[in-house]
């Protein structure tokens, strides 16, 4: 059977779409679907450093569209030290402190000391409007506990995003890591998300899966002016390679940390990258099992400033695009 051109074309870009990973519009879960990362980690302050956390807080950031007018809630999955998911130092001895912040000065844009790089600056900027401290309960064990309701407009509000939140959790005590999960929705028994929500953060900390098969990935968001991207990563432990992909590159090796110690790499960033997201791959290696591995990334352009990893990438994940060159052949003479 012979197509005409026109449906010929439009055959091929529907069948280039079927092929293509498109981003969940409404994909509030954090670690998202797409990073195929098991848990977020954060430890005790009592704990060691070498046990894949660098400073023993995670920040994240959550984001409502000024058009969505209901209430909202935040929810953590297994928010306890204890049980089945979390990792033991002796025996379990640690309290994790949740936190939830609206208000001024919590949009990272404005007030860089929220976006909790740096230690010793103060993260924790904003109106407290929620917190709870979790220590080995088991009645949250393996289970979701939920905060809020929340007002949109309790946020800090920023016009690209709408209204920002901001989550903490702290290790105030102990020295086990405490794995957990985040979503936003809009139910507060079920994981409903909230229509054109988002959630980003500026350092990313997460357990690795304990399976040679399985590639957990970020996604660093490359905006406007970005000439290159220098990445951090922490305690790594030479746990196999850190690919970066995008829509131009195939997969380049970045420099990878042991344990207990940072490295970083630069990352060139081709026009055609900007207004969409890289694809950092973490790939362990064959051979004897690095188990319960834990790993600290944060990313930054050519000033300094740091970029945002979005659970679900904007986007889409990138897939590499291979230029084919078509060179003429003569015509025989």
């Amino acid at each position: 059977m012979r197509l005409n051109k026109a449906i010929y074309i439009k055959y091929l870009f529907m069948l280039l779409i079927g092929f293509m990973v498109l981003p969940d519009s409404n994909g509030q879960p954090v670690p998202g679907k797409d990073e195929n990362i098991p848990f977020l980690c954060t430890f005790g302050k009592q704990g060691l450093t070498s046990w894949g956390d660098a400073d023993f807080y995670s920040v994240w950031f959550f984001t409502v569209p000024k058009e969505y007018t209901k209430q909202f809630y935040i929810r953590v999955f297994d928010p306890d030290t204890g049980g089945e998911n979390d990792e033991i130092q002796g025996e379990f001895n640690t309290k994790c402190l949740y936190s939830i912040y609206g208000g001024k000065g919590v949009d990272p844009d404005k007030n860089e000391d929220s976006r909790g790089i740096e230690k010793g600056r103060n993260y924790k900027g904003g109106n407290l409007l929620a917190s709870k401290i979790f220590g080995g309960e088991a009645k949250y064990d393996n289970k979701w506990y939920t905060f809020g309701p929340f007002n949109p407009t309790s946020g800090d509000y920023n016009p690209k995003w709408g209204y920002i939140f901001k989550v903490v959790c702290e290790g105030i005590s102990g020295d086990d890591g405490n794995l957990y999960r985040y979503f936003m929705s809009r139910d507060p028994n079920n994981n409903l998300p909230v229509e054109g929500g988002n959630v980003y953060t500026y350092k990313y900390t997460f357990r690795m899966w304990n399976d040679f098969r399985s590639v957990s990935h970020i996604y660093p968001y490359i905006d406007t002016g970005v000439i290159y991207v220098k990445q951090h990563n922490f305690d790594w432990d030479n746990d196999g390679h850190i690919l970066v992909v995008s829509k131009y590159k195939q997969g380049i090796d970045q420099t990878v940390s042991g344990q207990d110690n940072w490295e970083e790499s630069r990352i060139p960033i081709e026009p055609q990258e900007i207004g969409s997201s890289l694809d950092f791959q973490f790939h362990k290696k064959q051979g004897e099992l690095v188990k319960n591995n834990n790993v600290v990334i944060r990313t930054e352009n050519q000033r300094g400033d740091a970029l945002k990893f979005f659970p679900s990438p904007i986007g889409g994940i990138p897939v590499y695009q291979a230029i084919i060159r078509v060179i003429p052949v003569p015509k025989p003479k």
